[in-house]
């Protein structure tokens, strides 16, 4: 464990060591098992086991009711671009209503004009999305099949304090970098998904908790995998299921009931990491500038610029050395991205939190002089 870096990847991401090294030492047999959980049959004894421990772990952490489904899938946030809509828009409904915020909800609409009329009721592209909609900016059309909303946008580091108001009209969202990370009120709900390679574990499952009342509007026309009435009925055994991602999810999500305390717990945890980051960024006179407005800023993955590329290149480069890795920001925003999902401990944020103090020291004059120049 001593060679394990403080890795602030936007996933696949960090898991808790407490899971790796349970994970670990059952590898190459589970206990009266006889076998890895990487051979055993989806179908056996021992798997339905693990499944259902890890339903039920979500329907604790969660507060999931009876009415809705817990399904296991694959194809990650972006099959469920395409399942939404062509499950949801069924039985007439030809119009489904997009909040765009981020990157991810951009190519979750893409997906949605192929399968009916997709209208995006509010777009942040003006900004560059680094913002999120204030509840009176929102048109909800009471004809459409769903809202869709992410409820952080991983690569702007925007996130939502609350859930949209829509109405009687089902909401849908993709949580999957906030996934866990705090509590949610399930009900308010229509689908609440995530991919789980940033919060829950390894990439390869998505969950899916869908309302049991929108099944039916899941037309048998569909093929049989994009078919969330298929996937329920059978349990999310229809086909071979992804053991080791949901094994792994098992064990994440009994980790935090068990040593964690639960989702309330969590998320000030959660708040408490991303404090330490967004006070050096306050306190730093401008020379770390957060990508997002102060007041939609997320607790799961902090974006900021450096006063140059040069500076950013060097700032990268110098925090792998310290043993900080995977800190440069995507493309399409730039500078650097720390992603604080549940599993990063509280000491790789302090170290992150010093070293940025550190940098913009050492820095900061080098930068005021290059902007004097030019």
């Amino acid at each position: 464990m001593k060679d394990r870096v403080f890795n602030f990847s936007a996933g696949p991401a960090v898991l808790p060591e407490p899971v790796l090294l349970e994970a670990q030492r059952d590898l190459l047999a589970l206990p009266g098992v006889g076998a890895s959980i990487l051979e055993i049959s989806h179908r056996s004894r021992t798997f339905e086991k693990i499944i259902a421990d890890a339903e039920a772990n979500l329907r604790q952490l969660l507060g999931v009711p009876d009415d809705y489904a817990v399904l296991f899938l694959q194809g990650g946030a972006r099959l469920q671009f395409s399942m939404i809509p062509m499950n949801l828009m069924g039985g007439g409904r030809r119009l489904c209503n997009y909040l765009v915020t981020g990157s991810w909800s951009k190519y979750a609409a893409q997906e949605a004009v192929k399968f009916g009329e997709t209208k995006v009721i509010w777009d942040g592209k003006a900004t560059n999305y680094d913002r999120l909609p204030e509840s009176s900016d929102l048109k909800v059309d009471p004809k459409a099949a769903f809202l869709y909303y992410a409820s952080n946008e991983t690569i702007q580091g925007v996130q939502f304090r609350d859930e949209p108001d829509t109405g009687d009209v089902p909401l849908v969202c993709d949580s999957s970098s906030d996934f866990l990370s705090r509590p949610v009120e399930i009900k308010k709900y229509g689908i609440y998904y995530a991919c789980a390679q940033k919060n829950a574990g390894p990439a390869g499952v998505t969950v899916v908790i869908i309302r049991k009342d929108l099944l039916p509007r899941s037309s048998e026309a569909l093929p049989g995998y994009l078919n969330f009435h298929t996937h329920a009925e059978a349990q999310s055994l229809w086909n071979t299921a992804p053991t080791f991602p949901i094994y792994i999810l098992g064990l994440v999500t009994k980790w935090l009931v068990d040593d964690v305390g639960g989702l309330a717990k969590m998320e000030s945890i959660n708040r408490s990491k991303s404090k330490l980051l967004y006070d050096v960024i306050d306190s730093s006179d401008g020379f770390y500038v957060g990508h997002s407005q102060p007041k939609w800023r997320s607790m799961m993955n902090v974006s900021f610029r450096l006063p140059s590329e040069e500076l950013t290149k060097t700032f990268v480069e110098k925090a792998e050395k310290q043993g900080m890795t995977d800190l440069k920001g995507h493309r399409s925003v730039g500078g650097i991205r720390a992603s604080l999902y549940n599993a990063m401990p509280v000491e790789g944020v302090e170290r992150l939190r010093d070293f940025m103090v550190e940098f913009c020291e050492q820095n900061a004059g080098v930068a005021v002089a290059g902007q004097q120049r030019d």
